[in-house]
């Protein structure tokens, strides 16, 4: 999804009015109309303000999914760890590197499970 699909998309969410998130935003509603209609790009200026506006990060405005950062549960729970003791940061640790060596593991075990299949 594109940055003007993604404004209108939020916009709506909110149940808002281009009109309603142009006045929150400091923006003439044209701009919106212009942003959503893909016409034209909001400075970073706007972008930040629009962010405010709808209550999510610019980043969630500007980048799809697949090119934003862990997600905001993820950012939060990484934020909650780095606050714990260190020993407890330790376990944790140690329990995400073995959840991920699991699942490299049954990757793998995946693959050669299917290449077994194709030569037999």
């Amino acid at each position: 999804m594109q940055f003007p699909e993604r404004l209108t998309t939020l916009r709506k969410e909110r149940g808002l009015t281009q009109q309603a998130l142009a006045d929150m935003a400091g923006v003439a509603v044209l701009q919106i109309r212009r942003y959503e209609g893909g016409s034209a790009q909001p400075t970073l200026e706007v972008i930040r303000r629009l962010a405010i506006s709808l209550g999510v990060s610019a980043d969630m405005l500007v980048f799809d999914e697949q090119e934003r950062g862990p997600s905001e549960r993820l950012r939060y729970q990484f934020e909650a760890i780095s606050r714990m003791p260190q020993y407890e940061q330790e376990v944790i640790k140690e329990l995400l590197d073995a959840m991920i060596i699991k699942t490299q593991i049954a990757g793998t075990m995946a693959c050669i499970s299917t290449t077994a299949k194709e030569e037999s």
